[in-house]
Formats: structure tokens, C-alpha cells, sequence
């Protein structure tokens, strides 16, 4: 009996998770797309805003280099500020990290975009640091982290679920279907990260283009990321991010599909 109750809950508890999820649905104006979210652009930029210094934090603050801390401030407003980005409502600001060593950039819920020294320094065109914000606003604008967190509500939901209906104190070996529950939730939401990355690549192909910036610098930030990984990377389907060599593919099919009869001249490469 006391299992069946257990199953029951567990069932229970799955059902809200996924009317939950389903039915908080809405359509991106930028992409168009219909997303699942739970939270409104508000609370993404609040969101932002609260957690920026802490992530700063991380990284060792930001850089004292004013003139390349502008600099970067002024690429990244330069795309807002020429493109479709600029007419949502998310408060776009761009800093600078000291961090040397770590070659990253990331943005935050609702416009907070951060891209280390580490990274800067390895990037040698005014293009490619175009291609990195550009590819960090694709992020903002496509609610990427409010999707996330959707969804890593409805995981956590249907993992724990399964926990509550398969584990037996009186019984150690039933753990092993709570912790199988849990890997299958985190491959899930390492899926969903593959494509967000992918989708910011497309969303920035375009970004850059409108801003009179040259979409092909984002093929040697690609390259300059396969190099500072070092080669030390796993299967494609364990990694958050999908490899190099595939973003390569995906942004040289977006640079066609976006301009069809090529380039066009004066874009600042």
C-alpha cells in the first residue's frame, strides 16, 4: 500500500510539472518562436541586474582598462543600437572582466553581457569581438535563460517525481533508479544548451550583419575557441556546447540563408 501511495504521489507531482510547463507558453516578438517561460521580461532583467556583481565577482571584477572596457561597451551598443535588439525592452550593458586566464563570455537574464580578457585578448578584429556580443545578445533577445529555468523546473519536477515513486529506504538498490532519473534530466538540459548555442550563432549572424559587421569573423572565433579548449573535449552529446567544428557548419549555412547573393561591401571584417 505504501507503494502504491508513493507511485501515486509521484504521478501527481509529474501531472503539475507538466501543466505547468505547457501551458505557460508565449511567443517571442524577436524570433517568433512560441516558448515555454515562466517568468516576464521584468523579472529577467531584475533577475540580471541582482546577479551581475556576483558574477563579476568571479571573474576577478572588472578590468581597469577603461579605453578597452569602452571599447567594448561601444561594439555591443553599436549592434543594439542598429538592429531589432535595440527595440525590446531588455537594459543591454557590456563589461569588461579582468579575468586573463579564462576564456569565456556570458550573458545574463534581461541584457547584462560580460566577455573576459582572457577572450578579448585572443581575438584580434573588431569583427570577431562583434561576433562574441553578437552571439551573447542572441541569447538575451531569445529568452534563452527564462527558457532554461522553465525547464529546469519541469526536470527537476519529473526527476524528483520519479524519486518519490521508484525509491525504497528498505531496499538500497532502488536508489539506482532516482540517480538514472536524475542523468537522464541533466542530458536533457545539456540538449537544450546545444541549441541555444546554435540559435544565438544564427541570431548572430544576422546581428552583426545589420550593424555593418562581418558575420564570416565569427568563423576564426570559432577556430580561436577549438584552440584554447585544447582539444580536450568529449563526446559532442556530454558537452553544454555544441563543438567548433559544427558552429562552423551552422554559421557558414546561416552567412548563406542571410545573404543569399553575398555579402555586402564595407563591412567591418
Amino acid at each position: 500500500m505504501r507503494g502504491l501511495i508513493k507511485f501515486i504521489i509521484g504521478i501527481l507531482i509529474a501531472a503539475v510539472s507538466l501543466v505547468t510547463y505547457w501551458c505557460n507558453t508565449e511567443q517571442n516578438e524577436f524570433t517568433g518562436e512560441e516558448q515555454h517561460v515562466d517568468m516576464t521580461v521584468e523579472q529577467e532583467i531584475a533577475l540580471g541586474l541582482q546577479a551581475a556583481p556576483e558574477m563579476a565577482s568571479q571573474y576577478g571584477g572588472l578590468h581597469p582598462d577603461q579605453e578597452a572596457a569602452n571599447r567594448i561597451k561601444e561594439i555591443g551598443h553599436q549592434i543594439v543600437q542598429q538592429t531589432d535588439a535595440g527595440k525590446t525592452p531588455y537594459q543591454f550593458d557590456f563589461h569588461l572582466l579582468a579575468d586573463e586566464q579564462t576564456v569565456n563570455a556570458f550573458a545574463l537574464p534581461g541584457g547584462q553581457i560580460f566577455i573576459t580578457a582572457g577572450l578579448l585578448k585572443k581575438l584580434s578584429t573588431e569583427g570577431q569581438v562583434a561576433g562574441v556580443l553578437g552571439h551573447e545578445i542572441g541569447h538575451v533577445v531569445a529568452r534563452h535563460s527564462a527558457e532554461q529555468l522553465a525547464k529546469a523546473k519541469l526536470t527537476q519536477g519529473l526527476t524528483g517525481a520519479a524519486a518519490i515513486a521508484t525509491y525504497d529506504p528498505e531496499n538500497p538498490a532502488s536508489q539506482s533508479g532516482a540517480i538514472a532519473a536524475a542523468m537522464i534530466g541533466k542530458l536533457m538540459n545539456m540538449s537544450y544548451g546545444r541549441d541555444d548555442e546554435l540559435e544565438s550563432d544564427r541570431l548572430a549572424v544576422r546581428l552583426t550583419g545589420e550593424a555593418g559587421f562581418d558575420p564570416r569573423a565569427m568563423l576564426e572565433v570559432m577556430r580561436i575557441l577549438d584552440e584554447a579548449s585544447g582539444g580536450a573535449r568529449g563526446p559532442e552529446f556530454t558537452q553544454t556546447h555544441p563543438n567548433p567544428g559544427n558552429r562552423i557548419a551552422e554559421i557558414e549555412r546561416a552567412i548563406q540563408e542571410e545573404y543569399p547573393n553575398g555579402l555586402p561591401n564595407g563591412l567591418i571584417p
